[in-house]
C-alpha cells in the first residue's frame, strides 16, 4: 500500500510546467477544430502533436518546388450560407482560405474501362439532374428523387445544418446504399455512376449505410472546390487562430503515457521526450486503438474493448504523384473516378493484386507558369495492409526517419509503374511527359496519420449493426473526451461536425447551438 501511495503522490505533485483548462493529444483537424472552439471560449488550451506537421490527413509534402495532398484533395460545402463556409467563418479562417471552385458541370467525372463516355457529377441539385438526363434521359425523375433523399438523409443530423432537432429517427441509420440504389433505378450503369465517387467514403457501397454516402457526398454536390496551396493551408490558418487565442501548440511531442489521479480521472499526459503536461480536461484525437493503449485496458469495461477491437478498418491506399514537364498534359478542374469495369463500384477495394489498379483516383494541379497546363497528376488506388506486412515493424517520417530498404524500394517502383500502365490507357504517351515520381504506401500514411494499419477513414460502418462503430466523444474516464475520424464522420466537414460534437459535451449542447445560432443570423443580416 505505501509504495502505491508514494507512485500516486509522485504523479499527482510532481513539478509539471503549468495546468491547462484542455489538452488535445493530436493536430488532425478534429483535434485543431475542437482546440480552437474551446480557446474562443476563453479556455486555456494545449495541443500535442508528435509530428513535424501539424493537421493529421491535413498534411502535404514539397518536392520539385510543387505541393502535394496527402488526404485533402477537394472541399465541399464551402459556398456562402453552406455548412462548411459557416463553420469556418465561426472558426475564422474562411476569409483566408485560397480555395478554386472545380467544374460546376462536372467537379467529378466517373469512366469505366475503355469507355470514352464521362459521367458528370455536377454541381448544383438541379444541374447535377440536368447534366446526367443528359446520358440518361429516361431517369430524369429517379434522379431527382436521388437528389431529394440525400437531402433529407442530411437533415436528419442535427450538427449537419449547424443547428438542428437533437434526435434523428434511428431507421435513418438502417437504410442500406445498395439496396436503396437498387430501388431508385434498375439503369445497371446508373447505379454505377451514381456509387462512382464511393472512393471518399472507402467504396463498400453493399453494406455502408446510406446516411454515409448522403452526408459524404451532398456537400460536393452543393460546391466543389479545390484547396490552392493544398489542404495543409487549414492547419495553419486554425494553428495561427489558436495562437491569437493564447493557445499553446506543440510538435514532436507524442503522448507516451496518461498520468492518473487516485480518482477515475487523468491528472496529465507523459510525452516520449520527458516532458508532462497537466490538465483538468483532455481530448484525444489520436487513432482510438492508441487512445485505448495510453488509458490501459484494465480501467475500461470489456464489452467496450471487445466491440472497438472488432471493428475492421477502411482499407488504405497507394499513391503516386506525378511531377510533369512543362506544357505537356492539359490541366483539367475535376477529379476522375475510374473502374476497370462497372460492376467494381459495390466493393472496388476487394481486389485482385494480379490486375491492380482496377479503379483509381485522379486529379491535376494546375500550373502557375501555364494555366491551361497541368504541372502535377495525383492518383490513388486502394491497397491492403497485407501487401506491405513484411515492412510493418519498420518506422518512417520526417522527425524519425529511417530507411525500409531496397526490396521496399523496388515494390513502390513496381506499383507505380502498374499505375502509369493503367493511367495510359486513358491518357497515351503519359510517360513521357513525366519528370519525377514519388509514392506513398499504406506504412506512409500509418507512420504520418497515426490511423490503424494506415486506413484512410477510421472504421467500415454497417447498415446491419450502425451503433457498433458508434461512439460518444465522452469516455469513462470522467475528464477525458474523445474526436477524429475513428470515432465520428470522416472526411473535412465530418471531422469538424465531430469537433463540435465533442466541444458540446465539455461546453454543454446549449452554449454551442447558442454560439451557432448567433453566427447564422449575424450572416443572415449582413445579407
Amino acid at each position: 500500500m505505501i509504495s502505491k501511495f508514494l507512485t500516486f503522490k509522485e504523479n499527482a505533485f510532481s513539478p509539471l510546467k503549468k495546468e491547462f483548462d484542455i489538452l488535445v493529444i493530436g493536430s488532425g483537424l478534429g483535434g485543431l477544430v475542437s482546440a480552437l472552439v474551446l480557446a474562443k471560449e476563453g479556455l486555456k488550451v494545449c495541443v500535442l502533436e508528435k509530428n513535424n506537421q501539424y493537421g493529421g490527413n491535413l498534411q502535404t509534402f514539397s518536392r520539385d518546388k510543387l505541393i502535394f495532398d496527402t488526404g485533402v484533395h477537394y472541399l465541399g460545402g464551402l459556398s456562402e450560407g453552406q455548412n462548411l463556409h459557416q463553420y469556418f467563418s465561426y472558426l475564422e479562417i474562411m476569409e483566408d482560405l485560397e480555395i478554386q471552385k472545380m467544374d460546376e458541370d462536372g467537379y467529378d467525372k466517373i469512366t469505366f474501362g475503355e469507355e470514352e463516355t464521362e459521367y458528370p457529377h455536377a454541381q448544383g441539385y438541379e444541374n447535377f439532374v440536368e447534366q446526367l438526363a443528359k446520358y440518361f434521359p429516361e431517369e430524369r425523375e429517379n434522379l431527382e428523387d436521388y437528389c431529394e433523399e440525400i437531402q433529407r438523409v442530411c437533415s436528419q443530423f442535427p450538427r449537419y445544418n449547424l443547428v438542428g432537432k437533437d434526435n434523428y429517427n434511428e431507421e435513418i441509420l438502417h437504410l442500406n446504399t445498395k439496396r436503396f440504389i437498387e430501388s431508385l433505378t434498375s439503369d445497371k450503369k446508373l447505379q454505377s455512376v451514381l456509387l462512382g465517387s464511393n472512393f471518399l467514403y472507402a467504396g463498400d457501397s453493399e453494406n455502408v449505410p446510406f446516411y454515409v454516402h448522403a452526408l459524404t457526398v451532398n456537400s460536393y454536390i452543393q460546391s466543389a472546390y479545390k484547396c490552392v496551396k493544398g489542404g495543409s493551408q487549414i492547419s495553419k490558418l486554425l494553428i495561427r487562430k489558436l495562437r491569437q487565442y493564447g493557445a499553446e501548440v506543440h510538435k514532436h511531442s507524442e503522448a507516451s503515457e496518461f498520468i492518473f489521479n487516485d480518482t477515475n480521472s487523468l491528472a496529465g499526459v507523459k510525452t516520449k521526450t520527458g516532458k508532462e503536461y497537466s490538465a483538468k480536461q483532455f481530448i484525444s484525437n489520436i487513432e482510438i486503438r492508441s487512445t485505448i493503449k495510453l488509458i490501459g485496458e484494465e480501467r475500461l469495461k470489456r464489452s467496450f474493448l471487445n466491440r472497438v477491437m472488432s471493428w475492421e478498418p477502411v482499407p488504405s491506399c497507394f499513391s503516386v504523384y506525378l511531377v510533369l514537364k512543362p506544357q505537356t498534359v492539359p490541366n483539367f478542374n475535376y477529379n476522375i473516378y475510374h473502374y476497370s469495369n462497372e460492376d467494381l463500384v459495390w466493393n472496388a477495394y476487394r481486389y485482385e493484386k494480379d490486375s491492380w489498379p482496377e479503379t483509381y483516383m485522379l486529379s491535376s494541379t494546375q500550373s502557375k507558369h501555364y494555366p491551361e497546363f497541368a504541372e502535377s497528376l495525383t492518383a490513388i488506388s486502394y491497397m491492403d495492409f497485407n501487401e506491405v506486412k513484411e515492412w510493418e515493424n519498420t518506422f518512417n517520417t520526417v522527425a524519425d526517419e529511417h530507411e525500409r530498404g531496397e526490396l521496399y524500394e523496388n515494390f513502390k517502383l513496381e506499383k507505380a509503374e502498374k499505375m502509369i500502365d493503367a493511367l495510359e490507357q486513358k491518357m497515351p504517351d503519359l510517360r513521357g511527359s513525366i519528370k519525377r515520381i514519388y509514392t506513398s504506401s499504406p506504412l506512409s500514411y500509418r507512420d504520418y496519420i497515426g490511423s490503424f494499419d494506415g486506413n484512410m477513414y477510421g472504421y467500415i460502418k454497417s447498415s446491419e449493426n450502425p451503433l457498433k462503430t458508434m461512439v460518444s466523444p465522452r469516455t469513462k474516464i470522467d475528464n477525458l473526451f474523445l474526436t477524429g475520424q475513428s470515432v465520428n464522420m470522416h472526411g473535412i466537414l465530418g471531422c469538424t461536425i465531430g469537433a463540435f460534437n465533442t466541444c458540446s459535451e465539455i461546453l454543454g449542447k446549449e452554449v454551442i447551438n447558442e454560439r451557432l445560432t448567433q453566427l447564422i443570423n449575424k450572416n443572415k443580416g449582413e445579407k
